[in-house]
């Protein structure tokens, strides 16, 4: 096997266990990454508004109100309006959602981030700087994505609505 095609294998195996793990996790919980994170991040910040959950998540506003109305409807978070700001909005975890996360698998990026800091910082910087280079070479360094690692349904952007591209 040529070097080319040993570094698509490695990659589509990345790919691979990303969608294998968030199956699982989806399986498992009836939730999804992005789900979860959005739920550690308003237990870990408490009181929080949209845009604050969205900077800590790194994802869109957008993104993150559409997965908060998902998990509004299951009963998971509830959103309360400002009684000093009424523009502000914040999310808080109700007693399902608190237990939903209790029982909820390690999520894949949480082992990833254990098993990376564990190395040594030349090695952070060489992995670093190669996957870089990769995403530019298959020109998809402009593509926005936050750092959750779940495989979700390719569709072109101009053809489905904001619900059908996020989860």
């Amino acid at each position: 096997m040529e070097k080319h095609e040993e570094v698509l294998v490695a990659l589509r195996q990345i790919i691979r266990a990303i969608d294998i793990h968030s199956r699982q996790l989806n399986k498992d919980t009836g939730l999804t990454g992005p789900q979860l994170v959005l739920m550690k991040a308003i237990k870990e910040l408490g009181e929080v508004t949209i845009k604050q959950l969205s900077i800590h998540t790194n994802m869109s506003q957008a993104t993150a109100t559409t997965i908060l109305d998902r998990l509004e409807k299951r009963g998971f978070v509830h959103r309360v309006r400002s009684q000093i700001d009424k523009r502000k909005v914040h999310a808080h975890l109700t007693e399902s959602g608190q237990k939903a996360m209790t029982q909820a698998p390690r999520l894949l990026q949480d082992s990833f981030i254990s098993r990376f800091q564990n190395l040594e910082q030349w090695e952070q910087s060489l992995l670093l700087s190669s996957i870089q280079r990769i995403s530019s070479m298959m020109n998809a360094e402009n593509i926005d994505a936050a750092p959750l690692l779940e495989v979700q349904e390719l569709t072109d952007p101009l053809l489905s609505s904001p619900a059908t591209r996020s989860r």
